[in-house]
């Protein structure tokens, strides 16, 4: 039986221009598909920011309820206590604005607006909760 013989040098060992071109085309199709996905998990998981500072704000805004019988407003967000709820008018990350709409001793309603790179998050823009706990924003399913 003969013996098999060596490659020779002179074969062609490497990829062509058309393999080449083919796996960029792949890596182009699937980074098209997983960049947009990818920035709306983000924008989700940025939401928990608004929701999060909305439920300190409505606990902050009860407390200062029982010590001057009124519910802050905006002005007093950021003072301290006990003259005001000593809270950011900002998220933790600054995804969010914070504001009290109509605060007095009848009740208040505060928002959350998503300012920066999260406004493209146009499903969910806003957040809002009042005294009575009532949550609302932009969609539905925003809370959840």
């Amino acid at each position: 039986m003969p013996r098999p013989t060596a490659v020779p040098p002179s074969r062609q060992r490497g990829m062509t221009l058309i393999e080449v071109m083919i796996v960029v085309v792949i890596v182009a199709i699937l980074a098209s598909i997983a960049v947009p996905s990818y920035r709306n998990y983000v924008l989700r998981t940025h939401r928990t920011e608004a929701r999060t500072a909305l439920l300190a704000l409505s606990a902050q805004q009860e407390k200062f309820y029982v010590q001057n019988n009124r519910y802050a407003d905006t002005a007093e967000i950021d003072d301290a206590p006990p003259s005001g709820l000593g809270m950011p008018t900002t998220t933790e990350n600054g995804w969010y604005t914070i504001a009290i709409v109509d605060g007095d001793a009848e009740g208040y309603s505060a928002t959350a607006t998503a300012t920066g790179g999260q406004a493209d998050d146009t499903h969910c823009a806003s957040f809002s909760i009042d005294e009575a706990g009532v949550k609302d924003a932009t969609n539905d399913d925003c809370w959840d």
